[in-house]
């Protein structure tokens, strides 16, 4: 979806990628003890906060699209809440200040066409559908939250999503047409 969006858009908008698979596609080991676990949401997380530093800093782009946020390593923390942002130096309303929108693109489940593809992805349809509601869960209290729901067209869950992101992004931005999606 997002790459719809960094085609399409124009060059006030940047899509950040996701830092979990940026580290994982180099080589960051996956260990499913707790203490692998939390290693690898720290470095997660500072990954992010850094790739969205460099967005707002660097890139000259009004808005930075991110594939996931920092509140996203919650769905994965092996340990309560607060335990993760002392980890990280951090708070909730520190992390959910940071954003200001969240559209969350529900994961389909298995009936739907989940994407087994993604060599990143580990998960089965049913543990993605888990981790999914933690997420959705991890973002509550944002006052700009928007749920796109999982649809069997994926083209029809990328037209809701385009929709709510031109609603959100500056003015010169939202006219900007998109091939796949726009008549």
């Amino acid at each position: 979806m997002l790459e719809v969006i960094r085609r399409n858009f124009c060059r006030h908008v940047t899509v950040l990628p996701e830092a979990a698979s940026i580290l994982f596609s180099g080589g960051f080991p996956r260990e499913s003890s707790d203490a692998g676990l939390r290693a690898t949401q720290r470095a997660i997380f500072h990954t992010q906060h850094q790739l969205e530093e460099i967005a707002r800093s660097c890139s000259g782009a009004a808005v930075a699209l991110c594939d996931r946020g920092t509140l996203d390593g919650l769905a994965y923390w092996p340990g309560e809440e607060g335990d993760l942002w002392e980890e990280v130096g951090s708070s909730r309303g520190r992390e959910l200040a940071r954003y200001d929108a969240v559209i969350h693109l529900r994961t389909p489940g298995a009936d739907q066409g989940y994407d087994h593809s993604n060599p990143v992805r580990v998960e089965s349809a049913s543990e993605a559908a888990g981790i999914d509601r933690r997420i959705l869960g991890a973002w509550e209290g944002h006052p700009r939250r928007y749920e796109v729901p999982s649809a069997d067209d994926f083209l029809e869950k990328v037209r809701v999503a385009v929709e709510r992101i031109r609603e959100l992004v500056p003015a010169c931005c939202r006219g900007h047409r998109v091939p796949e999606l726009d008549p």
